[in-house]
């Protein structure tokens, strides 16, 4: 793989970006989008399957409906028009994780048509048409064993799990992205992480992008600045990450100048991402619509939505994440920046909650963004699906706030929450976290490590008060953390007589 050279800046100075991005969305139902198998992530291959999913002869499919109501609250929420009548389509294609030979998908007639999604970059708004939101079932998963890349190129062998088969999937498809400049990949990683929190909002998917339930094809072409007519554009499969949108708009568009700067012609085709280098490599030639071959699904039935039944999900949806900042804007002081923060960490919600529950919204916001967004990453979850509840992180802050505990000890006790399950008062009597207030035991202590580090004590008496650090660490050891060490630092400088 070649390895890009032209600097971006440069790059759309001479070419202007167009971008596209095709989202996909396993829904959270508890069963497939047209049979009764379960759809719980990580069981063992091929476990969950029958003869609908399966595509065996005879089996006929019949529709989730509470797929086809979490697509029309997608759509409601993408300022879309839910259309009176529409059916599905079998998409022909060849590949071994489609066990019938076709996926039940929306062609021609979708859903939801012809809305948007306003996102905010660098202080300007910017409109992302939305063309389409059609309903469709996910393919099943190769695993190519053997070979460097985990493609199939160079695999020894692939085999092939059927759980993920039938899975109800949105296709959120919107229309050319012009005018965004050289701001293109952060739009796209905008747009991405705003849908992310739509559909978050809506409870209709855990939308956990390292895990496929939230997964982005992104397309882009470039002309030149002043051109009229658009470039070719290439579709980067399957992009799994923010960040990873971001660098693949940003990688395709110097890749694609590079081409067109030596006299070449931008193939159509697909693309993967590469994660380690920030680039994209060539995948397979893009199909047209008509080799799909669509035509419509014989064993389903059209779905006409009843308006009363859209005006009733209408009036029904959450508050969305765009009013929410809005409202927690003036409500309660947050910045722009603060509040992208704990939209990308998923905590909005929580956060508020804990104010609610009567934590300071300073000290709500720090303890959701930093140490418990730390602790889920580290299990790999959202902060908001930790088992600690915004009353008990309020009541941690609390602790806090009064002295009874020192931060360190606060982490301690979220930490025996989240293992044990017990309220914060619980924990904090059974482990015996709660702050050495005795200053008589303070004292003794400070006299301790006094006598036994002279060396230390006698340097901070001759006016290297730094020095006395290293006793605020003994003290803290013996009383195993529970000291407050600024406390503890009067009383060794009072016991050492010497003024700070």
């Amino acid at each position: 793989m070649t390895t890009l050279s032209l600097d971006y800046t440069d790059v759309v100075a001479r070419y202007e970006p167009v971008i596209g991005l095709e989202t996909h969305v396993e829904l959270g139902t508890v069963s497939k989008m047209f049979c009764g198998c379960s759809t719980e992530f990580g069981a063992a291959p091929n476990t969950h399957t029958c003869p609908v999913c399966l595509g065996l002869p005879g089996a006929l499919p019949v529709a989730n409906a509470k797929a086809i109501e979490s697509i029309i609250k997608i759509g409601l929420a993408l300022n879309c028009s839910i259309v009176e009548w529409c059916r599905f389509a079998r998409k022909n294609y060849f590949y071994p994780d489609m066990p019938k030979n076709f996926q039940i998908s929306q062609y021609d007639e979708p859903i939801c048509v012809e809305g948007y999604l306003d996102v905010d970059v660098d202080g300007k708004t910017y409109r992302v048409g939305i063309e389409r939101v059609h309903m469709e079932e996910d393919t099943g998963k190769n695993t190519h064993v053997g070979g460097a890349t985990g493609r199939i190129h160079g695999a020894d062998y692939s085999l092939v799990d059927f759980n993920r088969a039938g899975i109800p999937l949105v296709e959120i498809v919107t229309k050319p992205v012009e005018g965004t400049g050289a701001l293109a990949p952060e739009v796209a990683k905008a747009y991405v992480t705003e849908l992310r929190d739509i559909l978050r909002t809506l409870g209709v998917s855990d939308v956990r992008m390292e895990q496929g339930s939230l997964r982005c094809d992104v397309n882009t072409s470039l002309m030149p600045v002043g051109a009229t007519e658009w470039g070719t554009r290439t579709e980067t499969k399957n992009v799994n990450s923010l960040r990873s949108v971001e660098r693949a708009v940003r990688s395709e568009v110097i890749r694609q100048a590079e081409i067109l700067d030596a006299g070449g012609r931008i193939k159509q085709e697909t693309r993967h991402f590469q994660e380690t280098t920030g680039e994209t490599r060539s995948g397979r030639s893009k199909e047209e619509a008509t080799d799909y071959r669509y035509f419509p699904e014989p064993d389903l039935v059209p779905i006409a939505p009843d308006p009363a039944w859209v005006a009733e999900l209408r009036a029904a949806l959450p508050e969305l994440p765009a009013a929410r900042r809005t409202r927690l804007r003036a409500e309660l002081g947050f910045s722009t920046d603060e509040l992208a923060k704990m939209s990308n960490a998923g905590v909005v919600d929580v956060v508020a909650a804990t104010i609610d529950a009567g934590a300071p919204a300073s000290e709500a916001r720090n303890w959701w963004v930093g140490y418990l967004a730390q602790l889920a990453n580290a299990r790999e979850i959202e902060a908001s699906a930790l088992p600690i509840t915004p009353s008990q992180v309020a009541r941690v802050v609390a602790l806090v706030s009064s002295g009874s505990l020192t931060t360190a000890l606060a982490r301690q006790v979220v930490d025996a929450v989240l293992e044990t399950g017990h309220e914060v008062d619980a924990v904090v009597a059974e482990r015996g976290l709660a702050v050495v207030s005795d200053s008589s035991a303070l004292t003794d202590a400070a006299d301790a490590a006094i006598a036994a580090n002279p060396d230390v004590a006698e340097k901070v008496r001759s006016g290297k008060v730094a020095a006395v650090g290293a006793l605020v660490g003994a003290v803290m050891k013996a009383t195993k953390g529970q000291a407050d060490a600024a406390a503890v630092r009067g009383i060794l400088l009072e016991r050492l007589g010497v003024t700070d």
